[in-house]
């Protein structure tokens, strides 16, 4: 993989939000390196790369780190277009979507 092109995904096998990420990915047929992290004793790395809330998942494209999965998804939608797009183009319906998105997110926290 070029090193302009190279992506990483910070995630625990278990975690839906990671899941998330993994399918955009795969959806936009972005090559990719998973790094499984351990929570309970969390990588140097994850915490440089997420150092305000500390946990996965995390992706970084070309050594800049993105957290946070609805903004991961955002993120690859502008910047990788090989596939399908991952939110509507249309602002309201695109708005709608996030509303869902971070309904679900909510309710799987609880």
């Amino acid at each position: 993989m070029a090193e302009e092109n190279q992506v990483k995904l910070h995630g625990i096998w278990a975690s839906p939000y990671v899941k998330r990420v993994e399918m955009a990915l795969k959806l936009e047929g972005i090559p990719y390196e998973y790094v499984e992290e351990d929570l309970r004793n969390k990588s140097q790395l994850l915490l440089q790369y997420n150092p305000v809330h500390k946990k996965v998942p995390v992706l970084i494209h070309n050594g800049k780190p993105i957290a946070e999965s609805l903004i991961i998804l955002e993120y690859i939608d502008k910047t990788w277009k090989n596939g399908p797009p991952l939110l509507p183009q249309d602002h309201y319906k695109r708005a709608k979507v996030r509303f869902w998105a971070s309904f679900v997110q909510q309710e799987v926290r609880k």
